[in-house]
């Protein structure tokens, strides 16, 4: 089955739908849902109606529902469940509640290298969006996101002295090194918290080995003790 968004010159007369504004031909006399959802990038789960005159109720096609589309008029089909939210000033289109950071950062087409965030309103902090983490699209409002260039260079700060550091993460290891620029003793036991992090971690306590993800003005103690 051909479609088109439009009409060939010459070509044998078509039949027109619109489904959510988008204008297609046809030559098919009849659709299921499954497959008007599928031209136009619906969710299977969506539920998509087929617009009646007044006072008639619109119609709610299901997957499996076959519309004739040799009516008189165009056939208008529509999404009433739809969520809009913007990524970098441009508008998107969800059917589907939730929206996850790594799918942010596909369509924005959004650099590795950069973070996202949530706009949220004057005067309030906005919200860091990690790769992995949901966001709910049907909050109250158009959800806006922004990505921003992660800084080459933040400041930690390591027992109330401010630290330079150029890295998304830092390590148990780095982070005694920083500290005073001579790394781990083999004679002492460490002990390292911290607080002020970022969402993925806001706070708590490092283990040997362990890496953590790090933002400008995040806070670390460290202590050492000898080995008995």
């Amino acid at each position: 089955m051909e479609i088109q968004k439009h009409h060939r010159p010459g070509a044998p007369r078509q039949l027109e739908l619109k489904i959510e504004n988008q204008l297609f031909y046809t030559d098919q006399q009849y659709w299921t849902g499954t497959e008007l959802k599928a031209k136009a990038g619906i969710p299977m789960e969506t539920e998509l109606f087929l617009s009646i005159q007044k006072p008639y109720q619109d119609e709610l096609i299901e997957n499996d529902t076959r519309v004739n589309l040799a009516r008189p008029e165009t056939e208008y089909f529509y999404v009433k469940k739809k969520l809009l939210y913007t990524i970098n000033k441009v508008e998107f289109t969800s059917y589907k509640q939730y929206i996850r950071g790594s799918q942010i950062r596909e369509q924005g087409k959004i650099s590795p290298e950069d973070e996202i965030y949530l706009d949220n309103k004057e005067g309030w902090e906005d919200d860091p969006i990690l790769d992995d983490e949901f966001v709910d699209l049907a909050r109250p409002g158009k959800e806006h996101f922004y990505s921003k260039r992660i800084g080459t260079e933040i400041i930690l700060i390591i027992n109330g002295r401010d630290r330079s550091w150029s890295k998304k993460t830092i390590s148990f290891a780095e982070v005694i090194h920083l500290k005073d620029g001579t790394g781990e003793n083999g004679s002492k036991a460490y002990t390292i918290t911290y607080t002020d992090g970022h969402p993925q971690n806001p706070s708590g306590e490092m283990a040997k080995g362990e890496v953590v993800r790090v933002k400008n003005q995040m806070r670390f103690y460290v202590t050492a003790t000898d080995k008995s």
